[in-house]
């Protein structure tokens, strides 16, 4: 039994009694209280990820009466799970105890905690570790770490939704604007009644992406930065699968228990601007939070930084960007370049040879991405047998939608500190959708909206720039004159 888990378990429990205390009148007469809806609640959980895989679920209904609470036999706890666990609508459906943790954090009568943290924040990470270790007691089973992933990924959905998710970092303040717009959100929908870059010294001329001087995230601020990421859905599914995988197999590694091999080489495929590299850097965080390597660099490559034009060069150069990507991720960029080409002289060969080799001699210390068009990485990865046995998972990001690429747009202007007003916000969305729709051969996805937003500051800064004072309120907002993009004759 994990003792430290069991502790987690039941300061959730106390939680649940105090948010009822605090709260008189949350739960309805004749229900159950929340200490027993969340124990119920953690009870229908482990049976919607249960999958048999050649075990007779002995060490799972143990794991319910050890750690929940509930005492299961293992032919309770199999019926249990035909009973209530199986729906399809299951993994869309809230839990009942989650409903009332967000309520009380959104009336404002719930304690909000020291590290930043909602009590239903606090709820849905326990839930996640409780997932984490059950599917951890016998074996890695893909199922399981699908359905664990698919469910964490539905709950932070439900507490986005509410703004109960992202609390900031520790020692962060969350804003009383923050809770009153959540609180309105929830009112009207009837739950309440709301990175630096530099450039290393690689004489191969890579890009080393770090923060050198701000302080380390901790593995949930990434899983949370990750979470944040407009669109993406399948992408976050994806890398939710693998990263529950990774932290299951170090677990039961510490345990002395056999573990699956993995591969975490990845292919990334998609049409420019969809958030290939910015994800990679973002794995590259994840990855050093949970040990996979030790140094947690990304090193950006292309084509250029690689292939040499004489004999013999090749093979150098891409081994000094290798070196400076050990500990870390190597992350190659239009890799299809490296193979693509016809001509018996080109030296990319030697470059993907090298590439094999290095991986095969440091593949403890070495995790390679590569990246381009969709269509072609199909060609380059089969175009070689070591790169087919190397890359065989494969991550597809999608083209945004408008409705995504002004979210993007907005976050910039946030970011930036620009402000649309609601004529400029309207004209945004219909022309970032028609841009999306017409999907023409330049359109560039989230880089579209941030060439886009560079056009509307540079309007802003012309009209501006004629009158003889500007307050604060006017240098942040941009109007409709600011937004409207000419239109171009044929």
């Amino acid at each position: 039994m994990n003792a430290e888990l069991k502790m987690k378990i039941q300061e959730a429990y106390r939680l649940a009694d105090d948010v009822s205390v605090r709260n008189p009148g949350l739960i309805p007469n004749g229900s159950l209280s929340l200490r027993e809806m969340l124990k119920f609640d953690l009870l229908q959980f482990l049976g919607f990820l249960y999958e048999s895989d050649g075990n007779d679920g002995t060490k799972e209904a143990a794991f319910v009466t050890d750690q929940i609470g509930i005492y299961m036999d293992v032919n309770r706890f199999i019926k249990f799970r035909y009973d209530r666990c199986l729906s399809p609508d299951f993994i869309n459906t809230v839990p009942r105890s989650m409903n009332y943790f967000a309520k009380a954090d959104l009336s404002g009568s719930a304690t909000w905690q020291a590290n930043g943290k909602s009590i239903s924040r606090i709820i849905a990470d326990l839930i996640g570790d409780v997932g984490t270790e059950f599917v951890a007691i016998n074996g890695s089973s893909v199922s399981e770490i699908s359905n664990l992933s698919n469910y964490s990924l539905m709950l932070n959905n439900f507490l986005k939704q509410y703004g109960l998710y992202n609390t900031g970092k520790p020692g962060d303040v969350i804003s009383a604007g923050t809770i009153i717009t959540a609180r309105r959100k929830a009112i009207q929908s009837g739950l309440a009644k709301p990175s630096i870059k530099k450039t290393g010294n690689q004489s191969a001329g890579a890009k080393t992406t770090d923060k050198p001087d701000e302080p380390e995230q901790t593995l949930d601020q990434l899983m949370e930065e990750l979470n944040s990421l407009v669109g993406l859905d399948a992408v976050k599914q994806d890398l939710t699968n693998l990263i529950n995988l990774i932290k299951i197999r170090k677990m039961r590694e510490e345990r002395g228990m056999k573990q699956p091999s993995i591969t975490l080489h990845l292919v990334f495929s998609g049409n420019p601007g969809t958030g290939k590299t910015t994800v990679a850097r973002l794995l590259a965080k994840i990855y050093k939070a949970l040990g996979v390597v030790s140094g947690g660099q990304l090193v950006e490559v292309d084509r250029s930084n690689l292939v040499a034009g004489y004999i013999g060069q090749t093979a150098t150069l891409t081994s000094e960007v290798i070196d400076s990507a050990l500990g870390g991720i190597l992350f190659i960029d239009e890799a299809y370049t490296l193979t693509d080409s016809k001509d018996s002289k080109d030296f990319g060969q030697e470059a993907v040879n090298t590439l094999l080799k290095r991986m095969e001699d440091e593949r403890e210390n070495l995790i390679v991405i590569v990246a381009g068009y969709t269509d072609k990485m199909e060609e380059f990865i089969s175009s070689n047998p070591g790169l087919k046995s190397r890359f065989n998972k494969n991550i597809f990001f999608r083209d945004y939608s408008g409705e995504e690429l002004t979210q993007i747009f907005l976050s910039m202007c946030e970011k930036q500190e620009y402000a649309p007003d609601a004529e400029a916000k309207k004209y945004i969305s219909n022309y970032l959708t028609e841009r999306a729709e017409a999907h023409e051969d330049n359109f560039a996805n989230a880089r579209e909206a941030r060439n886009y937003l560079e056009r509307c500051i540079e309007r802003q800064a012309s009209r501006l720039v004629g009158y003889k004072k500007v307050n604060d309120k006017q240098l942040k907002t941009l109007n409709l004159k600011d937004v409207t993009e000419e239109v171009q004759e044929e």
